[in-house]
């Protein structure tokens, strides 16, 4: 008997109905990007190996799904160098190419590809399929979409305000409550130098992102194993506790930062950022949802330099469904170094998720087809090709049954499907120049000609 066949762990595939509400996510998030004035592109599935590496830290290096070179990967090598090379040195050897792990870093070597075809600033949007070798859980998959948005060649952060304002309004769009929250790594890297770790920053930022997930004594306790001294974690409490409102907030960490240049600069940052929000004039006030400055968000990736973003839904227990960021020199790694970039990365299957389990998805964004013709025979679909064009051409989504089966089976057809209308002609119908149409939800039928039957569907 055969195996009955599957697909890889952290994979899935998509029906027809959860299609219509994934392109509904991706239509909602590409109108808004538009928008704002940005463009989009593609790059290919697979990158050059060389392209991805070093890019995203030691455990991002380890998620990469590399691709086996064609052909005789093993040529030039002994079995005994085979059986004595590490794995490590035998995928360095074996594999050239990777599947991409995010839109960033393939967008970066495009940028510096395409320089001379740029028009700077340059602001580009993707929605496109990225892999991870991560352990498939909840709400996290080896195969996922993501929406990014990114503009490179200004340091303006009017750049930062339209991502957050662009964040606000696809979740208001959605009907997704959402915590937005903004940080900066010169405040981290400010934090570090005043606590006397500045040499510690990365080890810090890494541990403190962790708060929500393992606590605050697992952070300690990492903090501790990373080497940092116990004066220093005992300063950095109170940063880590800090409450209050936004203004409140800066002018704690201004007070305690003001020895520190970089520190500083990443306030007076903040300050320019949220007081753009808050002088915008909307019905609601700055934005629809609650902006919040945290000082613990640290975005693990290490080429963030400047201002970072990270969404939350607050109706749904799953993890952060939207991030991004400031970059100043990730070009430098393709040969083009001081381009500055600040983007922010929409998870397209965590948000279908999120909308699945709360139900926000409109109806006439996942249906089907809204019109149905009943086939009686070859003479009464004659009759009823011309009128189904019509509606196509109208707007309405329109199918002819093709075969002239039992009329239950096509209307079972047309109930699974949840078409709203069918329409049936026969010999009166025909004689009259008419179409029978049925409200599949109501039961009430009309005898209408094809203009009145496109003018109620439509109406």
């Amino acid at each position: 008997m055969a195996q009955k066949p599957s697909i890889p762990k952290g994979t899935r595939d998509f029906s027809p109905m959860e299609m219509a509400k994934r392109n509904y996510i991706f239509n909602t998030v590409r109108r808004v990007f538009e928008l704002y004035g940005f463009r989009q592109i593609e790059t290919p599935a697979m990158e050059n190996l060389s392209t991805l590496m070093g890019k995203y830290g030691e455990e991002g290096d380890k998620l990469l799904f590399k691709i086996l070179n064609s052909g005789d990967f093993l040529r030039g090598m002994t079995a005994e160098e085979v059986a004595n090379t590490s794995t490590l040195q035998l995928a360095a050897r074996f594999c050239e190419k990777g599947l991409r792990y995010d839109l960033t870093v393939p967008f970066a070597r495009y940028v510096v590809q395409h320089r001379d075809d740029l028009q700077l600033p340059f602001k580009r949007y993707q929605i496109q399929p990225v892999w991870r070798a991560d352990r498939p859980q909840k709400g996290r998959y080896r195969e996922f979409y993501q929406c990014d948005v990114d503009v490179v060649g200004s340091t303006s952060l009017l750049n930062e305000v339209d991502l957050m304002q662009i964040t606000d309004t696809i979740f208001s769009d959605f009907g997704v409550r959402v915590q937005i929250k903004i940080n900066n790594r010169k405040i981290l890297t400010g934090i570090a130098e005043v606590i006397g770790a500045a040499d510690k920053i990365v080890d810090i930022t890494v541990a403190i992102d962790k708060l929500d997930k393992i606590g605050l004594d697992a952070v300690n306790d990492e903090l501790r194993n990373d080497g940092i001294a116990e004066e220093a974690i005992e300063k950095l409490q109170p940063i880590i506790k800090l409450e209050g409102n936004n203004a409140q907030k800066l002018e704690v960490i201004s007070e305690l930062l003001k020895d520190s240049v970089i520190g500083m600069k990443g306030v007076e940052e903040m300050r320019y950022i949220l007081g753009m929000l808050d002088a915008l004039e909307t019905p609601t006030g700055s934005l629809n949802n609650e902006l919040q400055l945290d000082l613990t968000l640290a975005r693990g990736l290490n080429y963030y330099t400047g201002a970072i973003f990270e969404v939350k839904a607050l109706d749904v227990q799953i993890g952060s469904i939207t991030g991004g960021g400031r970059y100043d020199n990730l070009t430098g790694i393709f040969g083009m170094p001081d381009l500055s970039g600040v983007g922010i990365s929409f998870g397209a299957d965590r948000i279908y998720d999120v909308l699945n389990q709360l139900d926000l998805y409109p109806k006439e964004a996942i249906n089907g087809t809204q019109l149905l013709f009943i086939n009686f025979g070859e003479a009464e679909t004659a009759y009823c090709m011309p009128i189904a064009n019509a509606a196509r051409k109208a707007g309405i989504r329109t199918e002819v049954y093709a075969d002239a089966v039992k009329m239950k089976k096509q209307m079972s057809y047309a109930n699974t499907l949840s078409i709203p209308f069918v329409a049936l002609a026969g010999e009166n119908e025909m004689n009259c120049g008419k179409v029978t149409l049925k409200n599949m939800a109501t039961g009430e039928q009309s005898l209408l000609t094809p203009e009145e039957m496109i003018d109620y569907i439509k109406g």
